[in-house]
């Protein structure tokens, strides 16, 4: 039999159809499924308009982490209709407070060499444990949960070999910022990326999750960590071990692609505005002006992340002009802070301490005053995350962001005249069990009633595609557009996320203001429309409302360079068709305001992968090409997946 490494013995293992081919359509055996509140609320009115009873799944879990400020009805609202709908369905559920989904998802739940889904694009975090955790919309979450296959393209594995160890002051931030310098934001597109060496005998679990978890920056399907000793002794401390088995690619497996990172060699490392890929060395921008330092996010979520910041400023005070933010990522992790006397430590020299979730990283709360820089050890900085419109955001490692707290400007903590700090490894976990609700009996949760409240709409019907496109292009954009910029995330938007006429009125209100005022005016003339991009269209979140709130507006076409894989999936899951151009040179022939006409389009994807688009009035024509899967063009042609779904039940 031919050697495999960890990433393709884990797919043999869950493969119901299609070959292992790298770029061929294959289909996988979902265990686990996970959602967090802000796509979550979609993913349960798509469980209740597909009829399901209850789900499928080995394991279900319904996080509350993202949308926690309350300051009217509707985010509380939500949580009372997500706790009712994982009682009814089967779920598990984690209450608001409890946590971030990924790290929590590490401690009670994930098992080494199952395959997860989840509609939160840092999902891949789950590859710490020797999982194949894969992002995705909340619809094909939905589908899982319901029983269906999960289809995605067989991807390319990426080996990254780790040897050597870390010097001081350098941490596992700096590993996945040193890929990211090297590969950029799509360089791990259609590719799992799969660590080995022995440089990983350095990397606790904590570690391993902040490399994981920030595989999604590569845009990459998933990030895959051998299942060893290391995981053993972390199981073993969350009271799991007889979830471990031990897993690891055969001898003489190979790689489709090979990267080698020595970890002596590292120092610290700093992402720029505005772009997880821009990424220097801290010494190149020291000493620029800081206005905040915020610890924490599903990207640093480890006792060790937040113990190194605690005993860095033990005994110290914060630069009078910087707010010192910390985001404890777990309820059992700020208990555990807190019995250390770490957690005194932060409140005395100044910290801003917040509730356990998502917080800042998702632009709820903790926004950067206007023009000052902001370093965080979130896992993005895409322009306007923040919940600031022109934010200066950096992405960098604990070590770096306390530095710059206690010096007031960016510092490279090599320059700070201390010993690098000595953590004391903790021998327990606190696991507050009570926070995660175990999930009713069949009999109880049949007479659960969905707790609905007034800013919860049902999902639009969606038609299908006109077969004869003549379409206005509303937007032409540039390259590595993310779905912040498509739909914004934020307190300002995101309460809005189980109310699709709503949101979509802030459908790329990051890019155009006007979008939204203009697409309405096309649909009232029942007239629908295209928009373009460049390169890696789509990058970031998996949001699926990135695709739904501009569908309800009457978007049918994206045009790119290249697209992003979750988004494009998305996109065909709500009947939007995504092409690409051949030719670099026809990007430039189309221009915002321009009418795109394709005729007979069903037919033509039907028949082969390339097709011809005119430009009406202006005597040009385009070639354009899509990379559809059969099963992807029944489910455009009837509308989009939910569509395809009541069609075959």
């Amino acid at each position: 039999m031919v050697p495999m490494n960890m990433t393709q013995k884990i797919i043999h293992s869950h493969l119901l159809e299609g070959d292992m081919t790298p770029g061929e359509e294959i289909a996988l055996k979902v265990d686990q499924t996970l959602c967090q509140d802000a796509t979550g609320t979609l993913v349960m009115l798509e469980l209740e308009a597909m009829g399901l009873d209850r789900i499928k799944t080995d394991l279900s879990v319904q996080y509350v982490d993202h949308n926690l400020i309350q300051e009217d009805f509707k985010n509380a609202d939500d949580h009372l209709f997500l706790q009712s709908a994982a009682q009814r369905f089967g779920l598990w559920f984690s209450r608001a407070g409890n946590g971030v989904s990924h790290p929590l998802h590490m401690e009670y739940f994930g098992k080494p060499g199952k395959v997860m889904v989840g509609s939160d694009s840092h999902t891949c975090a789950g590859g710490a444990l020797g999982m194949l955790a894969i992002g995705t919309g909340g619809l094909e979450v939905a589908m899982a949960m319901a029983g269906y296959s999960f289809f995605v393209k067989m991807p390319k594995v990426m080996g990254v070999k780790l040897t050597g160890k870390m010097s001081d002051w350098v941490s596992a931030k700096d590993i996945i910022l040193e890929l990211l310098r090297r590969h950029s934001v799509k360089g791990g597109v259609d590719y799992v990326i799969e660590y080995h060496g022995d440089g990983l005998r350095h990397l606790d679990l904590w570690d391993r999750h902040v490399i994981a978890n920030m595989g999604a920056e590569l845009g990459a399907t998933g990030t895959v960590f051998p299942s060893d000793k290391t995981t053993l002794q972390f199981l073993k401390l969350c009271g799991r071990e007889h979830d471990w088995v031990a897993l690891s690619s055969d001898k003489g497996a190979k790689y489709d692609k090979n990267d080698v990172i020595d970890l002596s060699k590292l120092e610290p490392l700093i992402a720029l505005p505005s772009s997880p890929g821009n990424v220097k060395p801290v010494y190149e921008v020291k000493g620029r002006d800081l206005y905040q330092a915020y610890i924490g996010s599903s990207a640093n979520p480890g006792y060790r992340d937040f113990a190194i910041s605690a005993l860095m400023v033990k005994g110290k005070q914060i630069n009078a002009n910087v707010s010192f933010d910390i985001n404890p990522a777990t309820r059992n992790m700020l208990e555990e802070l807190a019995e250390n006397g770490l957690l005194g430590d932060l409140i005395h020299a100044g910290a801003r301490i917040h509730q356990t979730g998502c917080n800042g990283c998702i632009g709820m709360g903790q926004a950067p005053a206007t023009g000052r820089n902001s370093l965080r050890t979130v896992p993005r900085n895409f322009p306007g995350r923040s919940g600031t419109k022109e934010d200066n955001v950096y992405l960098c490692s604990p070590e770096v962001a306390t530095a710059s707290a206690l010096t007031g400007v960016i510092t490279d903590p090599r320059d700070l005249d201390i010993p690098y700090p000595k953590i004391k490894r903790t021998k327990k976990i606190i696991m507050n069990n009570d926070m995660m609700q175990a999930p009713l009996s069949s009999s109880e949760a049949s007479k659960i009633k969905l707790v609905k409240g007034p800013n919860i709409k049902s999902i639009p019907a969606l038609e299908p595609i006109s077969n004869n496109l003549k379409l206005t292009v509303l937007l032409k954009m540039d390259d590595n557009i993310s779905t912040d910029e498509i739909l914004p995330a934020g307190a300002r938007v995101l309460p809005f996320r189980s109310n699709i006429p709503k949101i979509s009125e802030f459908a790329f209100d990051m890019i155009d203001e006007t979008y939204s005022k203009r697409a309405k005016v096309l649909t009232e003339k029942n007239e629908q429309h295209a928009v373009v991009g460049g390169e890696n269209y789509g990058q970031g979140s998996s949001r699926e409302h990135a695709a739904l709130a501009p569908r309800y507006l009457g978007l049918q076409l994206v045009i790119a360079k290249s697209f992003a894989r979750i988004h494009w999936q998305n996109l065909i899951n709500f009947g939007i068709l995504p092409l690409t151009f051949i030719n670099a040179d026809d990007y430039k022939k189309v221009n915002q305001g321009d009418v795109i006409v394709i005729e007979n389009i069903l037919e033509l994807i039907k028949s082969g992968n390339e097709l011809q688009a005119a430009i009406e009035g202006k005597n040009i024509a385009i070639t354009l090409q899509h990379h559809l899967s059969k099963r992807q063009i029944e489910v455009l042609g009837v509308g989009g997946l939910i569509n395809w779904v009541k069609k075959h039940n």
